[in-house]
C-alpha cells in the first residue's frame, strides 16, 4: 500500500514540479536576453560636424544656431579675448579697431578659448560676417590654431550685400591643400531656420 501510495503522490507532484521548471528557465532567459540587448546597445558617438562661428551684432550667431539645429551639430563661438566694443566696428572711422585690422593683412585677434578634440570633426562650417569684403581676421587666427587636414570646410556669411566667394578663396590660402573647400553662400541677416535648412540641403555634406 505505501508503494502505491507513494506512485500516486509522484503522479500528481510531476505536472508542479515540471512547471516550475519551465517557468523558471524562461525566467532566466528573458533575464539572459535583456543583459545581452543591453551590451549591444551601443555609445553614442560624438558629432563629426562642427558649426562654428564669429558674430558681434548676433546675426551670424542665430543662422549658426540654426546650421546647428539643422546639422545635429557640436557649436563653437569663437570669442575675441579683447571684445568688440560699437565705436571698434564703426565702420566710418579710418582709426577704428577693426578699420585697422581689415587694412592689415598680418593682423591676428587673440581668441578666447578653444575647440576641444578638433581631430575628431571631420565636417565644419565656418560661418562670419563681411568685413570690408572680407572676412574678419579672427577668422584667419581661427583657422591657423588648428591643423584641418583631410577636413571639409563650408563657409557661410552674413552681409548687406557681398558674397561669400572672395572672403573664402583668401581663407582657403591659409590651410593644408588636403584641406577640401566646399562653395559657401552668403545668407541674409533675418534668414530663417527653413533658409539655412534648404541651403544645407543643396550641398553634399549629409549622409
Amino acid at each position: 500500500m505505501k508503494r502505491i501510495y507513494l506512485l500516486l503522490v509522484t503522479i500528481l507532484l510531476f505536472p508542479c514540479l515540471t512547471g516550475c521548471g519551465f517557468s523558471t528557465a524562461n525566467n532566466g532567459g528573458a533575464l539572459a536576453g535583456t543583459v545581452a540587448a543591453e551590451q549591444k546597445t551601443p555609445e553614442t558617438d560624438e558629432s563629426k560636424v562642427l558649426v562654428v562661428y564669429f558674430s558681434c551684432t548676433g546675426n551670424t550667431r542665430t543662422l549658426a544656431e540654426y546650421a546647428a539645429e539643422v546639422l545635429n551639430a557640436d557649436l563653437y563661438a569663437i570669442e575675441p579675448e579683447i571684445p568688440y566694443t560699437t565705436a571698434d566696428l564703426n565702420y566710418n572711422d579710418k582709426s577704428s579697431r577693426t578699420t585697422m585690422e581689415q587694412n592689415d593683412d598680418s593682423a591676428r585677434p587673440a581668441i578666447s578659448g578653444t575647440v576641444e578634440n578638433m581631430k575628431e570633426y571631420d565636417l565644419i562650417l565656418l560661418g562670419y560676417p563681411i568685413w570690408w569684403g572680407e572676412a574678419p581676421r579672427i577668422i584667419n587666427t581661427f583657422l591657423e590654431s588648428y591643423d584641418f587636414s583631410g577636413k571639409t570646410i563650408v563657409p557661410f556669411c552674413t552681409s548687406g550685400g557681398s558674397g561669400v566667394g572672395a572672403s573664402a578663396t583668401n581663407l582657403q590660402g591659409l590651410c593644408d591643400d588636403s584641406t577640401v573647400w566646399l562653395s559657401g553662400t552668403r545668407l541674409a541677416g533675418g534668414a530663417s531656420r527653413n533658409d539655412v535648412s534648404e541651403w544645407i540641403n543643396t550641398i553634399d555634406i549629409v549622409d
